[in-house]
């Protein structure tokens, strides 16, 4: 017999049967590879496969057999994943699996009904699904539950880890596990899934931090890599329609347009890449339908619509009878099964490499070739436009970040937190509020064992809990212990405190009885604003209560949420430098993209910016493409401010990470370079240096309540990357040595 045979033999009839049901010929390598890591050893296992390719179903062959084989009482799988939606949805095409077998499965989250929860209480078993902000608090307010409710807890099962490991809420969930290890005396299994992993060695010790058991991360036989991929580009002219909210005929958008006829009388995704994008393209393609007098099936999808709005779109999306068109943004990028979907169009490029594969995976499943069609607009430029403004910056990175993929299987890496004093601040208060009491020491000891402050020092800890004290979020007792203050009891009684990623204040937006989802600043009175793809002009606002009332009204508006749009990756700018150096025709630019890079190039040649990095725009303004991602160009920008008043450096500007415009009164971009390369041989680049005095860098959500030298602390080792900078620099310095 073959090993997938002999593996195949173990499972009991119910996985037997459920594979014969689907149709299935013989077990996948990556159905095989996680059973013998989970049958035959100890180990935890990291998963990493292509999307679709089934690694839910791999690991849960081998745990259910497990649970079937030798049945407990308790919880026996814990299931963490980012997203409310993927909770709903995971376990849903596998019903039949799970009602054969007999062992439970309950959803925790914040929109499942308290009896759901209180039965699981009553009597703990089988699988529970459940997110970081449940599980925290959990951990907080049940914790003398927690060894009744997970005494037979074996596995912990942490799907779309790529979300996860870069961020604090990634980190939580690690102090979590080692939180309910503690409190249970064992230490359960960890299973890790993505579909898109960098560094599978960083993830491998993502994953097993804190942990005394090894981590196999098995490398899976990959299918040839096959896409339908197109990409093509419109030029608009000015923003006037962009304005306009109650014009009849706006004026045609060639790019919207083609969105629109790229998904008419499909089932598809246009995925932008942030909410207020994702509202303004939905309402568009709304607009269009009504132009030509169609029919609107367009829905959306993002973080702040109601429940029930999401769930209307996931619903609709996996009904493969309807040729429904979702607009959303990364809420729909993950694992979520939507059934045959026959296209995803992405608006302008992705951020990431992991990006695009997520978004393109979503069109892959059940047998399909993935395809995708990148769609980029830019405004038509002027005579005068400034020579960094006149390169497709979204072309040249969709591009590249293609490229990356096909000639070196490249994704992005994990990077670790060093200092993650937010993330320190919700553990000490998550922890001191689950013990009532412990002393600094006792404090100290259970909080920096935990992985993510393993680089934390013990001073700077210190200074946190003093100012803590100060803020009164703790208080010291009569007998030196430490509790949780008054200040930090305001902090805990909101759900909020749960979630360690930022969030804001936001108002809920109601029409009649319909609830349509948040904002975070309400328009006067009478004013009007997108949201859930339609405008609406505000009726009433309810400071108080925090509510918005409206009604709907004909048009389109934009609207904005605050928050970041993630890091861009150095290899993704060195990959586009390259796209204009190199003469390569790549075959998935349509006609008007590939017009549009082949303009590109000849101005580049023509003003030698990929020969010489810092180049002259005229009079003393001087423009440096450093080719560098967000975390190197941001040290680099702020390492030339320090140097600038010896060369007379003013008007520092910057656009993303692509390049920096500044006036320069004195010396020559030979002798900046020169000056520069010869200050970071002598003495390096010490990131501290480069974060002022006066600066309070608030980048993460408890950051308003940590001590302001331990911010910007934080940043200089988080935040920047001093010994890439410290190359580029070198790099260019040589540009002119040639």
């Amino acid at each position: 017999m073959t090993e997938a045979d002999l593996i195949f033999e173990r499972f009991p009839p119910f996985i037997r049967e459920y594979i014969y049901s689907h149709g299935w010929e013989s077990l996948r390598g990556v159905q095989i590879a996680a059973a013998k890591t989970l049958m035959e050893t100890d180990h935890h296992l990291l998963l990493t496969s292509s999307t679709a390719s089934g690694k839910t179903e791999a690991v849960f062959f081998p745990i259910l057999t497990e649970l079937y084989e030798q049945p407990m009482t308790g919880v026996s799988v814990l299931y963490i994943a980012p997203l409310k939606s993927l909770i709903n949805d995971q376990f849903g095409r596998m019903d039949e699996l799970l009602e054969q077998s007999g062992i439970s499965v309950t959803r925790w989250h914040g929109d499942v009904a308290a009896s759901h929860k209180n039965k699981l209480l009553k009597n703990p078993s089988g699988i529970l699904q459940i997110t970081p902000e449940s599980l925290e608090a959990m951990l907080m307010h049940r914790s003398h539950d927690i060894p009744r409710i997970f005494s037979s807890l074996r596995y912990v099962v942490i799907d779309e880890i790529h979300t996860m490991m870069s961020s604090d809420r990634g980190n939580q969930i690690l102090c979590q596990l080692l939180r309910v290890s503690r409190l249970i005396g064992h230490e359960p299994r960890r299973i890790g899934l993505s579909a898109t992993v960098g560094r599978i060695d960083l993830a491998s010790a993502w994953l097993g931090a804190g942990s005394t058991l090894p981590v196999d991360a098995p490398v899976i036989e990959g299918e040839n890599l096959r896409w339908r991929l197109g990409m093509e580009h419109f030029f608009y002219y000015g923003k006037a329609s962009e304005e306009g909210v109650n014009q009849e005929k706006p004026a045609i958008d060639a790019g919207y347009e083609y969105v629109y006829d790229c998904v008419k009388n499909t089932k598809a995704l246009v995925f932008s890449n942030s909410r207020e994008e994702t509202e303004y393209v939905c309402a568009t393609l709304r607009q269009i339908a009504k132009n030509r007098g169609e029919r609107d099936n367009f829905l959306i999808h993002h973080g702040n619509l109601s429940a029930s709005l999401r769930e209307e779109a996931e619903t609709k999306m996996k009904n493969d009878e309807l040729c429904a068109v979702t607009c959303a943004t990364v809420t729909m990028e993950l694992g979520i099964d939507i059934g045959r979907l026959e296209r995803v169009v992405q608006n302008d490029a992705p951020g990431s490499v992991s990006g695009l594969l997520q978004r393109l995976g979503r069109s892959g499943r059940r047998g399909q070739v993935p395809e995708m069609m990148m769609v980029f607009r830019e405004e038509e430029p002027l005579p005068n436009t400034p020579l960094p403004q006149l390169l497709p910056w979204g072309l040249l990175r969709a591009i590249a970040i293609v490229q990356l993929y096909r000639e070196e299987r490249f994704i992005e890496p994990p990077k670790r937190k060093q200092q993650p004093f937010s993330l320190l601040l919700h553990q000490t208060l998550s922890i001191l509020a689950s013990c009532t009491e412990l002393t600094a020491r006792e404090l100290a000891e259970r909080v920096l064992s935990l992985p993510p402050f393993s680089h934390v020092s013990a001073e700077d800890y210190k200074e946190l809990l003093v100012s803590m004290l100060n803020r009164d979020l703790i208080q010291l007792t009569d007998e030196k212990g430490l509790i949780i203050g008054l200040a930090g009891e305001r902090l805990l009684g909101s759900f909020k405190f749960y979630a360690v990623f930022q969030d804001s204040e936001d108002f809920t937006v109601r029409c009649e009885s319909e609830e349509l989802g948040t904002i975070t600043t309400p328009p006067p009175v009478g004013d009007r604003f997108a949201l859930a793809g339609r405008v609406w002009e505000v009726l009433d606002v309810d400071t108080q209560r925090r509510l918005v009332y409206v009604k709907g009204v004909e048009g389109k508006m934009a609207i904005s949420w605050p928050g970041e749009y993630g890091e861009i990756h150095t290899r993704i700018l060195e990959r586009m430098k390259q796209v204009l150096a190199e003469d390569t025709e790549y075959p998935y630019l349509l006609e008007h993209a590939g017009k549009r890079l082949r303009e590109a190039r000849e101005l580049s040649r023509n003003t030698g910016l990929c020969e010489q990095s810092l180049v002259h725009l005229g009079g003393y303004t001087y423009c440096l493409f450093p080719w560098l991602g967000t975390a190197s160009f941001r040290t680099l920008r702020r390492y030339i401010v320090k140097h600038a008043a010896r060369f007379g450096i003013s008007g520092m500007e910057s656009d993303g990470c692509y390049y920096m415009t500044f006036c320069m009164e004195r010396g020559t971009p030979e002798e900046l370079m020169t000056s520069l390369a010869q200050a970071v041989e002598a003495e390096g680049i010490d990131p501290v240096s480069l974060v002022s005095p006066k600066e309070l860098p608030i980048c993460e959500k408890f950051d308003p309540y940590i001590p302001p030298s331990l911010l910007r602390y934080a940043y200089a080792v988080d935040r920047l990357n001093p010994s890439e900078t410290r190359k580029r620099i070198l790099e260019i310095a040589k540009e002119y040595e040639r």
